[in-house]
């Protein structure tokens, strides 16, 4: 798929999550969603990702918006993964990389790193992808991304 765009219509996509049921993302419609792709469950630059959020939670939790995580990983990997870390942000397995490829950051067998950020009308608001995935979006940024956003809509 062509690289997404601000102002585009995000893929909607329904997959395994560690919530009840299943995520589909347009019954967050109405909500702000910080979609953060991550390569993979304890690796080391991923756990780095997901505890900074962890840590920032307070932060994150005042921004009004859902933040999910979604890697490669069946829910197995997600729930020991959410268990060994403390972790407070549901995950979903997006095992086929179906999602990923919709959002136009799969690379051969795995995805790039990278956040979406998903308008009440289910509009791409922002996109960050990383082109290696020794770096990743913090908490800070996505404070900033989500505020931008938020006033230009």
């Amino acid at each position: 798929m062509a690289k997404l765009k601000v102002g585009d219509d995000a893929p909607d996509f329904e997959k395994p999550w560690t919530g009840e049921g299943d995520f589909k993302l347009s019954d967050q419609r109405g909500r702000w969603v910080v979609l953060a792709f991550y390569p993979g469950d304890e690796t080391p630059t991923c756990t780095r990702q997901m505890c900074e959020y962890r840590d920032s939670s307070e932060k994150l939790d005042g921004l009004d918006a859902e933040i999910i995580g979604i890697s490669p990983q069946g829910i197995e990997s997600h729930e020991s993964f959410i268990a060994n870390h403390r972790l407070n942000m549901p995950l979903v397995a997006d095992k086929g990389l179906e999602v990923a490829e919709a959002y136009g950051i799969k690379l051969a067998s795995v995805l790039r790193r990278a956040i979406f950020i998903v308008d009440p009308k289910g509009k791409i608001a922002h996109r960050d992808v990383k082109t290696l995935g020794l770096s990743f979006t913090d908490s800070d940024s996505i404070a900033a991304a989500l505020t931008e956003a938020r006033s230009a809509a």
